[in-house]
């Protein structure tokens, strides 16, 4: 795994922390859908320059799933408003 691959899947797993981090009744939720959405681009886009297949295609599957979490996060808070 090269360098790219494994920055991809830390990203993923540091999103997931954030998440856990951030979340809670008097959480700000557009600091929220920030950092997870520009944390799972960087993932994404590090999945991309990876040179393995399996690195890559981890990382960008679960950055993918948790950029599509976050504009459900996002859809949630402009119903809600």
């Amino acid at each position: 795994m090269n360098k790219f691959g494994a920055f991809s899947i830390i990203i993923a797993l540091v999103s997931v922390f954030m998440f856990f981090i951030l979340r809670g009744p008097n959480a700000s939720l557009p600091l929220a859908i920030t950092i997870l959405g520009s944390l799972s681009i960087l993932g994404i886009i590090f999945a991309i320059l990876s040179r393995r297949w399996l690195a890559g295609i981890i990382g960008f599957l679960s950055n993918g799933a948790v950029l599509v979490f976050t504009f459900l996060l996002l859809l949630a808070y402009g119903i809600a408003g």
